[in-house]
Formats: C-alpha cells, structure tokens, sequence
C-alpha cells in the first residue's frame, strides 16, 4: 500500500510539475498565448428593474477588458446575494465553484480549507507579485495578509477593501418632527418622545391612513436595524481584547450591555412604537413600508435612504408627500460617557478565494489585479460620461438621473458596482473622491448624504485586530449562530414586558450552548497564548 501511494504521489508531483511548465510557457509579454477560460462568480440580487449579472454591460465591458489584457474569457457565475453562504457552500461541496469566489462568511471558506477544497493563496501571490500591481496598490499588505495564519502561513483568502467605513445611522422623518413642531432629538428619551408623538399624531401625519403608521421599523435583522439602540448600552471603556473576544458577531449583540438595548426595543414594542409584523418579514417587505410613507424612524446602512436613484426610499416618498418629506440621520443614542458611539468596520470587506478545482491559479489572480485596476474600477463606479454621470466644476463624478431607457441598460444592481467590482466596497476615483461622494445619488439633495457620511463617521471606533490564527470552533457554526441569534432577539423583543428576562436569558443560553461559549473561550485562550491578555470569558452569563 505504501509503494502504491508513493507511486501515486509521484504522478501527481510529476503531473503538476509538467502543468506548471505548461502554464509558465502559455505565458509570454503580459498575456497567455492561447485563450484561457475562467468562471467567476457574481452576486445576483434580483432587483426589479435589475439586470442579468452576468451579461450586462458592465459584466461585458469586464470580459471584453480581460480578453484584450490576458487572453482570458471570463464567465460570470451568478450566486444569490443573500443566500450567498448556501449557494457557495452547495458549489464548493459539489467540486463546481467558480474559478474566482467571493463571500462575506470566512468561517465557509475555513470549513473547506479544512477539507482541502481552497487554494493557499501564500505562495502564488508572491510568486506572481510582480504582476499584482494593481491587487497590492489597492489592499496593500494589510488587506493582502489579514487573514494568515501567524503559526502556519496558510493565506485562505485576501480582503477586499472597504473604502468607506461609515455603517449604520439612525433615520427619521424631518418633515414629519416639522409638522409637529419637535426638535431633532439628541438623546434617547427625545428620541422615544418623538415616536410617542408618531403614534399619537398618526392622523394629523397620514390621514386616512393613520392606522398604517409604524413610529420605528425593523426587519428580522435586529442587530443591525437597531444596532445603534443596542449598542449606546455598551460600556464606553470595553477594551479592544474584550470587543475582540466577544466580538465574533457581526451584529455585535455579545458586547456588554447589549442586552439592556434589546430591553428598550422590547418596551417600545409592548408600548406601540415598533412595527408589530417586524419578526416576520424581511427586508423587501420592510423598504416597501418605509417608500410608502407610513415610516418615521428606522436604522440601516449609513446611506440606506439615498440609494437606487428613482427607486430610494427618498425619492419614493417625495412622490408620496410631497418635496418636504425627507429622511435626515440622527444621533441621539448616547453611551455611559454621553458619547454617541459608533462601532465601525475595519477596512476589509468580502473575502476574494480560489477554490482547489481553480483551472489556472496565475488567470484568476490576474482577474484579481484586473478588476483592482483604478480605470476599471472608475468605469464600473461611474459607468460613460453623459449616460450615467456627469463631471462637476470641482472635479466630483456626479451620478444622472437617466432616461427610462438609459436605465435599463446602465441601471448598476448594486451601489457603486460593488458586485463587479469585488477587491473594492466604496469609491474609488482618485483625487475627485471626495468631492463626488455627496454627488453620488441621482435624484437626492447633496447635503443629506454630507449629514449622513459625517454623522455615521461621528466618535467612530474601530477596534483593533488581533492575530491569533483560525478559530476552530468557528468554523461549522457561524452561519447556524446568525440564524438563531436573529430567533433570539426576536423572541426577546415581543416578549411580554414581565417575561423579558426569562425570554432573553433562556434563548441566549441555547445560542451559547450551540457554540457561541465555545467561541468565546477559543478566543479568550489565543488571545492570552498570543499577546498575554486575559479576558474573562463569562460576562454573559454574571
């Protein structure tokens, strides 16, 4: 048996010696000599009014970009966006991924690196650096090396870049505090106030449809619609190695104090302040709410209302109020200290990896350096000037509102092409970025977005990386954990005011007993291991 396997072993070696050779010569003057052909994949969000993704013109201006440059051909492989983790996971188990993936759940790709289904990317990228420019003048080392492991130097993936790091506001209807002669709140009792007076004035504001007024929406995702409710009950001094340990989560619903937050929203639901149907529908759902006009506070991603240009949520209800009706962001959510707390990303994003069946590692990293290129990116953000967007006096890129017909070719499915343009998440147009930010959302008044990008980016925190290698644990369980986390919270919101803590409790017992603990103390141990700081690992359970 072992003749056999060291006979085996040699055919293998020689077999891939024999590849690479063959590869090294199909390789002359910055392009392979004969035609190559490599699959990537590509989210596809269903938008109405969207485009296929994988033959649109921007999908074409990629392919026919790559094919001049490498002699490549590029076939888009589309993966639903927000069931990105099963889909990809059913292709890598399947041994049919794309040649390039994408995916936000590095816990999937560990799970697959652990089965020998992902390419370490460790050796190839030094090996092909010198044809990497554009890859590394983009994510530099930090976003390149973020994920390798500090004992092995296997590099499963590298991070896109996320170019903006502003997350989450907190929106409400300025026409509407106008109407009732409030203030903008600055504190959360103000802003509880102002709901009550939604409530209570749900005539005056709607008419004939008072009885669809909803003073704050959520969806199912609580951590993250309400993550700024959540975290102003998070202590101002939790350090970076306790962020770190209990900060797994995305949502960020582990940190102390958070269940304290998730009181407030559960007061306001039992008092009328919430959408009563939130538990049970998704986001779709929810922005159809919110266009329709019966919405006067909600939280989302910092530029939530302002996006998809005739089709925002400011727009849409502008036709349903009239000019005045307005979502501004606010801050009233303050911490023990009286700051207004934000809790921001890091500058990685989506994670970019080359499963084991890749047919040719050198043409996907070179789709990589590609699809980093400054002008590509430029091309994809801001599409033809005349069409898509217009060049200001200062210099900014400023989006059109363009024709019907325009639109349903030019019309990107995603802000800013970030689908396509997947080592980069924000703009990316050199010295007029700035500048163009504001004028980057066809159909909406500058000054919303500047109010929205500074109040997002206001008493930002970023909290430190800490590389202490793959957490095992995980690995099998990240993807179940989101789900029931979102249970959890749930349960806890609609919960009957005097069965609040019981609720809350019992289901965040189960969440740690399905691998939540397990992940704390796994982390706790490395971090002590690598850097000699203790963290105790049961605050959650005092």
């Amino acid at each position: 048996m072992k003749r056999i396997l060291a006979f085996l072993l040699t055919l293998t070696l020689v077999a891939s010696l024999g590849l690479t050779s063959a590869f090294a010569e199909d390789f002359a003057d910055g392009k392979f000599t004969n035609t190559q052909h490599l699959t990537v994949e590509v989210y596809n969000r269903y938008n109405d009014g969207g485009t296929d993704p994988t033959s649109s013109v921007y999908a074409q201006y990629i392919k026919d970009g790559m094919l001049e440059r490498y002699n490549i051909e590029v076939e888009f492989v589309s993966v639903g966006r927000w069931s990105e983790v099963d889909d990809i996971g059913n292709l890598l188990a399947a041994g049919q991924a794309p040649d390039v993936c994408v995916t936000y759940s590095y816990p999937t790709i560990l799970t697959y690196a652990d089965m020998g289904g992902v390419v370490d990317l460790s050796g190839p990228l030094e090996q092909y650096k010198d044809e990497l420019t554009n890859l590394w003048t983009l994510l530099e080392d930090y976003n390149i090396y973020y994920d390798q492991d500090p004992d092995t130097g296997t590099l499963w993936c590298v991070e896109a870049r996320l170019l903006n790091n502003a997350r989450i506001n907190t929106f409400i209807r300025e026409d509407w505090l106008n109407k009732l002669g409030l203030a903008v709140p600055t504190t959360e009792e103000e802003f509880e106030n102002c709901l009550i007076a939604f409530r209570d004035n749900a005539e005056t504001l709607l008419g004939a449809d008072a009885d669809k007024m909803i003073p704050f929406l959520s969806t199912t995702d609580i951590g993250w619609m309400c993550n700024q409710v959540i975290n102003a009950h998070v202590p101002h001094d939790l350090s970076d190695e306790t962020a770190y340990v209990y900060g797994y989560d995305s949502r960020q619903i582990l940190y102390p104090g958070a269940k304290e937050g998730i009181r407030v929203l559960n007061k306001w639901y039992n008092e009328g302040l919430m959408w009563k149907d939130f538990a049970l529908n998704d986001s779709d759902q929810a922005d159809n709410l919110i266009k329709s006009g019966w919405v006067g506070a909600f939280g989302h991603n910092y530029d939530y209302p302002y996006r998809n240009g005739e089709d925002s949520i400011q727009v849409n209800i502008q036709r349903a109020a009239g000019e005045e009706a307005a979502f501004v962001a606010i801050e009233p959510f303050k911490d023990d200290s009286g700051v207004a707390r934000k809790f921001l990303s890091d500058r990685v994003d989506r994670k970019c990896f080359l499963p084991s069946t890749c047919s040719n590692v050198h043409a996907a990293l070179l789709y990589l350096d590609f699809i980093s290129d400054p002008e590509v990116i430029k091309y994809l953000q801001v599409g033809p000037e005349g069409i898509v967007h217009e060049v200001t006096e200062d210099g900014a890129y400023k989006l059109l509102t363009m024709s019907e017909e325009n639109k349903a070719v030019w019309i990107q499915n995603s802000l800013n092409n970030i689908d396509h343009t997947i080592t980069a998440n924000g703009q990316y147009l050199g010295d007029a970025t700035v500048a163009s930010l504001a004028q980057g959302y066809a159909g909406i008044d500058p000054k919303y977005i500047t109010i929205a990008y500074e109040t997002a980016m206001n008493e930002g925190r970023v909290v430190a990386k800490f590389s202490v290698g793959a957490i095992e644990s995980e690995n099998e369980v990240g993807s179940s954990l989101d789900s029931y986390r979102d249970t959890w919270l749930n349960q806890a919101v609609v919960a009957p005011v005097a069965d609040f803590d019981s609720v809350y409790d019992s289901c965040q017992a189960e969440y740690l007993g399905m691998g939540g603990q397990a992940i704390i103390d796994e982390r706790a141990a490395k971090l002590k291991d690598a850097y000699g700081v203790e963290v105790p690992t049961d605050l959650l359970t005092k």
